[in-house]
């Protein structure tokens, strides 16, 4: 079995690395394998990869098998649609993603957000944040627990609440995060236009 961590790199910077290194280390104490330093791993970057935005791509097993620098851009999202999740569980960043990529209909939305027992969870490649007048809500029911949520949790910038699929419209906009994507990227849909 093989799992992934995206990590973002900004003219050079690493970022988050501590919550990649925690997320890595679950998944190894789960799967029993070896111990894996991402520090190390990345001490070299490629003089490519230090200017402008990179997303690095770590695949691992019982060790690390590649790492990849590819320059990234965001995707806005124009049309969200809701889907049952089912009994899909996604609590490892695993690098086959087939059982995630099945919902998707590319052709009729950019982005789709889980609905597991009733339940908003995250969408395709993002945890979500919800925002009103109140502040900024991440659902207690996330399937995988993100980098970028976390950061954001211990800062005290987004609150952990429960939302179901009614209180959605509790809500004026979407909010997609990921370790690549901040709040301030932008990246988000007004409530009206997702397709419940």
């Amino acid at each position: 079995m093989k799992f992934t961590e995206a990590i973002k790199i900004k003219n050079g910077k690493i970022h988050n690395l501590r919550y990649h290194q925690s997320r890595v280390d679950r998944t190894v104490d789960a799967f029993g394998l070896k111990k894996i330093n991402l520090s190390e791993a990345l001490a070299e970057i490629p003089n490519a990869a230090k200017k402008g935005l990179i997303k690095c791509r770590v695949l691992y097993g019982k060790k690390i098998e590649s790492i990849e620098f590819t320059p990234y851009q965001f995707q806005q999202r124009k049309r969200v649609a809701l889907v049952s999740a089912g009994d899909l569980d996604y609590q490892f960043k695993y690098a086959d993603r087939e059982n995630l990529n099945a919902f998707h209909q590319k052709d009729k939305f950019d982005d789709i957000i889980f609905i597991k027992n009733g339940f908003v969870t995250d969408s395709l490649s993002a945890n979500l944040v919800f925002e009103n007048e109140n502040g900024l809500f991440t659902p207690k029911t996330y399937l995988l627990a993100g980098t970028k949520r976390a950061l954001l949790l211990e800062k005290g910038i987004i609150q952990e609440v429960d939302i179901s699929k009614n209180d959605i419209t509790f809500y004026q906009k979407i909010r997609f995060i990921n370790a690549m994507m901040d709040l301030e990227d932008g990246i988000a849909i007004d409530v009206s236009e997702v397709v419940l």
